[in-house]
């Protein structure tokens, strides 16, 4: 039997931000920055306490075995947060049935409230649970269609005979690009 989720007005809130792919900019991608602003600014608006910020810079949703969002579960696991806060949905994670699994079982219990906020996602208020539903399902069919996007242009490219990869393979050199933004920054 799982535990009622705290109806209360204190909550250690457990920040997540995640994105598949990073920016390349040195340090924390632009995204996660801006999720962290955006999250942390509504925590405190509501007059909660932040425990910690969870950020997976650089990794899919498509799984569910990520460093931060681990030590997430693990500190709701140990009740050291009460609450976790997402942008939406589809930071949570993109494969529907965990994203499922953990607003509807797992969260709820081992305490904790999930808000996403994007979404206007929150499991203390059940009205809302065909939409959590579909759009779980919409992150999902995302992640895969984008996957199967992926993997066509690089089956079109082996098939032209083009080579597709960062290095060279051993005993060649890579061609210098030709376009014109390479020529004008060499």
């Amino acid at each position: 039997m799982a535990m009622q989720i705290n109806n209360q007005e204190n909550y250690n809130v457990g920040i997540y931000a995640r994105l598949s792919r990073d920016d390349e900019r040195i340090g924390e991608s632009v995204s996660i920055e801006n999720q962290k602003e955006l999250l942390g600014r509504y925590a405190r608006e509501q007059g909660w306490t932040i425990y910690d910020y969870y950020c997976d810079d650089g990794v899919s949703g498509t799984t569910f075995d990520r460093p931060e969002f681990n030590r997430l579960v693990q500190d709701a696991t140990d009740k050291k947060i009460n609450l976790v806060l997402c942008k939406d949905l589809s930071r949570l994670g993109r494969d529907y049935i965990e994203a499922g699994r953990y607003t509807d079982f797992v969260f709820p219990s081992l305490g904790c409230r999930f808000i996403a906020l994007n979404d206007g996602v929150d499991t203390l208020q059940k009205n809302n649970e065909m939409l959590v539903i579909i759009k779980n399902v919409m992150n999902d069919l995302y992640a895969r269609d984008t996957s199967s996007k992926i993997k066509a242009v690089k089956q079109s490219t082996f098939k032209s005979g083009k080579f597709v990869d960062c290095y060279a393979p051993l005993g060649y050199r890579k061609a210098k690009p030709t376009s014109t933004f390479w020529k004008s920054t060499l």
